[in-house]
This record gives C-alpha cells, structure tokens and sequence, in this order.
C-alpha cells in the first residue's frame, strides 16, 4: 500500500426515507447545484425521489461537496439493539451516497479517506478528552482492524454467522461479512463512527497524525485488531466470539502487571466463580470518577457497573426471551447450566434446559442476546437460583466484564496511559507477538 485507501462508511441500512441536511453545497454526478438546506430522499420502484427543492428520479444519487470539508448531517440511531441504543444527530464530512433496495428502502454511505475516519472513530468508541497514549494506541488498533477487514474483502465471501452444531445445539456468532454495500458500517457492530461533532479535543488530531499510516502486523498481514469497553480482568481468545482460526496476538491476557493468566484456568467453573465474585487488582476495575469522567462518551458514562454485575431472571422471561430471538418453545426454564468457557471465564456454550426441552446455544454474543431484551453486558457469568431447587423461581446470573473481551480492554487501556504507559507498551500488553509498521505516508 503506497497512498491512503477511501473507505465506504455505512450511515444508515434498510431506512424507509431519509431526511438530511447539507450545511454547504454539494453536486451530483451531472454537476447538478444541491444548495445548503433540508432535503428527503424516498425509494419507489428501486428509484430514488428526491423532494425539497430538486426533483428527479435517480437510480442512485451521490453529493458532491462543491469545497473540500462540505459538510451534511443526518439523525442516526447508535448502540443498535444494545442498552445504549439512541438516536443521534450527527454531522458528517465527505461523499455522500443513496443506494436504493428492494421493497423501496435506502441504504445510506459515507465515502471519505480512512484517516478522516480514524479521527472520528478514536473519539466515538471513547473521550476526546482521553490521555493522548491512550488515543494514539486507539488510532492504530482502529486503522489495523479496517485494513484487516479490507484485505478480508478481496476473499471469497464465507458465511461466518452459524456453525451446525451437534444435534440439540445451536451455535453463531455475527461478523462484519454482512455488510455488503459498504465497507464497514457505523456502529458497535465494526466501530463507531459518529461523525465529525464529537472530534472535541486538539489531542485528538495530533494522535491520530503522529500515528498516520502506523499498524500492527503480525506475519506481514495487518492484525484483525479487536476491542471490547472492559474485559473483566482476563482479555479472551479470538475463538471464543467468532470462528475458529486461530489469531496468535488475539489470546487470553491478564489485564494487570502480572504475567501469567489466574491459576487455576478461569474456563474451571469454581475457579470462574471465585474470580467473578471478587474484585481483583486489574487495570479496568476503576471506579475513579476523575478517569472515567476523562476518558468515557457521556452515554457510556450511563453504565455504573461495567466491571461487576448482577442480572436476575425468571422462568417466564427467559422462555419470553429464546422464543421472541430463537423461536424456540423449550417450556418452563428449571436449568441454566455451563457447557464451555474460554480463559476470560465468557460462556462459550451455554445448556437451557425446559420442561419440554433441552437446547445448547454460543458463541458468546448470542447467549448475551439471548438471556437479555437488548443484550448481556458479556457472557463471563455464573448462575445462582432461587426457589426450590428442581424447579427455581428466577435466575440470578452474577457477571463480569463488558463486552466480548478480545483484544484491547478500552478501559484497561485507558488507566494504563492514566499511570504512564506509552500507547508502545499498551499494544505490546494486548496483542502479544504483533509488531508496529507503517504501510503508507
């Protein structure tokens, strides 16, 4: 690679109209005037009508911005079907393009060079206002995962959202291969990207230019650098959350000084439950409101117990919930029982068993989507009940971490540069084995 690459940003999928914004002026591909103001965009017949002014059928639209740094803004839903989820108005840089889509939907994209879109990126996933090592190591976390993911693109597309599992069992997880209009989209499911609003600190630009074309590779490839907001006090193995390849600088790490993993391995259950209900000494077990107020977006700030936390369920709920997200009717739950666990002590199979019947489910995101309404803070938890014990009368699952926990801990990451660490030794903490290179000026 000897120039930096475009990437095509995913704003909004599936929407029935659009209404935006354009604060400057922009043109389409017949160098037709989109003067600054509000406009909508509806699809009928897979064309796009645009009211507001202009009229005209379109087969797709894309605008222009007549000077560079034109801008256009959009209300975008963020944290999608997570606890976080709201909606947004956000402004952006760049192209900006309608596809329209069978059954008179839109899909929205952003077009704009990948360091516009680091920039933003490293102050939506955490603070502006973070330590600058912090955001220097986010800046390339971020670059190696997009690169990773752009290279992946140039190979056949695999489906990597179900694995057959052995009879009774229903084993998936969910990766970027589902986009395919764009490169990446705009939310947790790749990285959030919210526009150039949130771009609220100096530091920001200085870090993400300091680090222009850095990333980290690992057998000249560059690393599928994944990231979650707290690991827990363990980071987890690739294969945990996603399929089964084996990625040698995505593995079990403690989040602390110390290095080696707890002994006994926390994939023993009494050794999880002993580690999930203490409070070890671990860079992402913060409760200083002076870091967490520095270096968390104000909707994160939201989420108190991110480390340790406490869900209780009942019988009902549970069975409410696997036949809403799984269809599946397996009677009253009377048992939540571990099949599997990886090193972080996250579930990677979990056993339900009903009065009607019995079903094994993993990976590790799809038993957090399906024991919550919008979904579990990790699957690293253990399980208590109440009531007689044949027949309980709720679940009490006692849990800890945020997220799937592979790679870089955010959190973890953020205090160590709170005490000094350079973004150096925060990528050499979390992605063992990798190595720093710069793949374009």
């Amino acid at each position: 690679m000897t120039r930096e690459p475009a990437i095509a940003v995913g704003l909004m999928e599936h929407a029935g109209s659009v209404t935006f914004q354009l604060l400057d002026e922009f043109t389409d591909t017949t160098c037709e005037r989109f003067p600054p103001g509000e406009y909508r965009i509806a699809c009928k017949g897979e064309k796009l009508i645009c009211a507001g002014g202009i009229k005209g059928d379109f087969a797709g639209l894309t605008l222009t911005g007549a000077q560079a740094g034109s801008r256009f803004r959009l209300k975008v839903t963020i944290g999608i079907d997570f606890h976080w989820q709201q909606k947004r108005l956000q402004t952006f840089c760049g192209t900006l393009r309608f596809l329209p889509l069978p059954g008179n939907r839109i899909t929205v994209i952003n077009d704009l060079p990948l360091e516009s879109y680091i920039l933003s990126v490293s102050c939506s996933e955490m603070s502006a206002h973070s330590p600058g090592e912090f955001l220097k190591a986010h800046s390339i976390i971020s670059r190696s995962w997009l690169l990773a993911q752009l290279e992946s693109k140039k190979s056949p597309s695999v489906p990597h959202t179900m694995q057959p599992g052995k009879e009774g069992e229903l084993i998936r997880w969910y990766d970027r291969q589902a986009h395919e209009d764009f490169d990446v989209c705009a939310d947790d499911h790749c990285q959030r990207y919210q526009g150039i609003d949130i771009i609220a600190s100096n530091q920001v630009s200085r870090a993400v230019e300091s680090t222009r074309g850095l990333v980290l590779v690992y057998n000249g490839k560059p690393c599928d650098a994944r990231f979650s907001k707290c690991c827990g006090g363990v980071t987890e193995d690739f294969r945990l959350a996603w399929d089964e390849n084996v990625h040698p600088y995505l593995v079990p790490v403690f989040d602390g000084q110390a290095d080696d993993l707890p002994d006994p391995p926390l994939s023993d259950e009494r050794a999880a439950r002993d580690f999930i209900t203490c409070s070890p000494d671990v860079y992402c077990n913060c409760s200083d409101e002076t870091i967490l107020s520095r270096v968390l977006n104000n909707y994160d700030r939201a989420t108190h117990d991110f480390f340790r936390w406490r869900v209780r369920l009942t019988p009902e709920e549970i069975a409410g919930l696997l036949k809403k997200k799984l269809d599946l009717d397996l009677g009253r739950i009377v048992a939540l029982e571990p099949v599997e666990r990886g090193l972080s002590a996250r579930l990677k199979r979990l056993r339900l068993t009903g009065e009607k019947a019995t079903v094994v489910i993993g990976k590790e995101l799809e038993i957090r989507r399906v024991l919550s309404p919008t979904h579990l803070y990790s699957s690293a938890f253990v399980v208590d009940t109440e009531g007689p014990e044949k027949r309980p009368d709720s679940f009490v699952l006692s849990g800890a971490g945020w997220g799937h926990g592979v790679g870089l801990c955010q959190i973890g990451a953020a205090v160590m540069a709170c005490r000094g660490n350079g973004y150096r030794e925060i990528l050499r903490h979390y992605y063992p084995g990798s190595v720093l290179e710069r793949v374009y000026e």
